[in-house]
């Protein structure tokens, strides 16, 4: 997997600066993550490590399936991809797109799960504490996990808060075990 992250990472940097050179962030997360959904179809991943077809037909076949919501810039980007046999790929290159695009608008996406829903009060505390943990605008991804029997658990980046009480628990354990 680390590999593919460091195989994709120019992929992803280099259409990133061709979207920001087009001014169409919008437009380029939107084919990504169409042509990503497409990749990691099961039965399209099976046809793109299979060598029953060749790179024409496998890229006339994915630009079918994803009709014309794929720009001029995004068929070339399928063809150049296909060409270096990286089309697999295009999952991972779609999640580094985003990533390069969330450090330039300033912004980060905050998973949270939580053992119970959350009130707006409770979700607004934690975007506002995350802002100025991390000095940049954050969007909540709540989920709900009531394995974690209470509190919550948080990642954003690199961040990774762990307030669920299983958690603690675990953490218990381990310090009474050492």
């Amino acid at each position: 997997m680390a590999e593919n992250i460091t195989i994709a990472r120019p992929y992803a940097q280099a259409i990133f600066a061709l979207a920001q050179e087009q001014d169409n962030l919008n437009g380029w997360s939107e084919m990504l993550q169409l042509a990503s959904a497409v990749a990691a179809d099961t039965d399209m991943a099976a046809l793109i490590d299979s060598p029953q077809l060749d790179a024409t037909e496998l890229g006339k076949l994915f630009l079918d399936i994803c009709g014309d919501q794929l720009n001029e810039f995004g068929q070339n980007m399928v063809h150049v991809l296909l060409e270096n046999d990286r089309l697999k790929l295009l999952p991972e290159i779609a999640a580094l797109f985003e990533i390069e695009r969330a450090t330039a608008e300033g912004t980060v996406e905050a998973e949270v799960i939580s053992a119970k829903e959350m009130t707006d009060a409770q979700k607004q505390g934690i975007t506002e504490s995350l802002k100025k943990r991390l000095g940049r605008e954050v969007t909540l991804d709540c989920r709900i996990d009531e394995t974690l029997l209470g509190g919550a658990i948080i990642r954003a980046g690199d961040v990774v808060i762990d307030g669920s009480v299983v958690g603690k628990l675990e953490k218990l354990a381990a310090n009474l075990t050492n």
